[in-house]
């Protein structure tokens, strides 16, 4: 079964997406960039403040779903400068810990939301 998600308290999409897909026991996290899901303003600027919302969001996403961060097995992580890899780094691990999932890493030109530096999805694993 497949459960299009959009739990309360998140951000609005800005697209024609849903935030998160269960799909059977997976959860699948739509890219978040960061936006404050209170405002529905971007907080762009610094790539630890923007990675901490993005993560924030993530988190909010997956307890709406009734699951967690450490659910997730799988992150994709979109910078527009690889220079801020450490940087994103830092704040990545206070957010997954020692419940750390696989993850890809690539640099990116541009992200659908003007001046942001990061974006992140991921996939959780929480059988129903």
């Amino acid at each position: 079964m497949i459960e299009r998600l959009s739990p309360p308290g998140v951000a609005a999409p800005r697209g024609p997406y849903s935030p998160a897909v269960r799909a059977g026991s997976f959860i699948y996290v739509s890219g978040q960039v960061p936006v404050d899901p209170v405002t529905n303003q971007s907080v762009v600027g610094d790539v630890k403040a923007e990675t901490r919302q993005v993560l924030s969001n993530i988190q909010r996403i997956l307890e709406g779903c009734g699951a967690s961060l450490s659910d997730v097995v799988k992150c994709g992580v979109f910078l527009t400068d690889v220079k801020d890899f450490a940087a994103m780094n830092e704040v990545y691990a206070e957010f997954f810990g020692a419940a750390k999932p696989a993850r890809t890493t690539i640099a990116v030109a541009a992200l659908p939301l003007p001046g942001a530096k990061v974006e992140i999805d991921a996939v959780a694993y929480k059988p129903e």
